[in-house]
C-alpha cells in the first residue's frame, strides 16, 4: 500500500479538535490528521500514536513516508515552522496522511458527484 504524507496548515487547537471529530465518525476515511505543537519529523511521528490504528495501514511504511517527506521538502519544512511560531499560541500544525487508493476513491466519488 502507498501513503502520502504533507504538511497542510497552521490552525487553532479547537479547530483541529473539531475537525478531527468529523473525521473520525467517517468509517471509511482515506486519511487522518496529525496535529502538533511543534514542526519536527519526531513530534509528527509521535502523533501518529493519537489516531486510530487502521488495520490495513501499514505503519512502518506511514513512517517511512513521513520521513522522505522530510528529508525532501526543507525549505518548505522552514516555511512551515516559520509560520507556526508567528500563529497563535494555541495553535497546531496539521500534518495529513492518506492511503493513496482510499484518497483516490473519496476524490472519484467528490468528482462523480458533481
Amino acid at each position: 500500500m502507498k501513503y502520502n504524507f504533507d504538511i497542510i496548515g497552521v490552525t487553532t487547537v479547537w479547530d483541529f479538535f473539531r475537525h478531527q471529530q468529523q473525521v473520525e465518525q467517517s468509517p471509511d476515511r482515506g486519511c487522518a490528521y496529525l496535529g502538533s505543537y511543534k514542526c519536527t519529523l519526531d513530534s509528527f511521528i509521535e502523533a501518529t500514536e493519537t489516531i486510530e490504528r487502521r488495520p490495513d495501514w501499514d505503519w512502518d511504511a506511514v513512517v517511512a513516508q513521513m520521513i522522505n517527506f522530510w528529508m525532501q521538502d526543507g525549505d518548505r519544512m522552514s516555511r512551515w515552522k516559520q509560520e507556526l511560531r508567528n500563529a497563535e499560541e494555541t495553535s497546531l500544525i496539521v500534518g495529513r496522511i492518506a492511503n493513496f487508493a482510499n484518497l483516490r476513491n473519496e476524490f472519484e466519488q467528490l468528482l462523480g458527484d458533481s
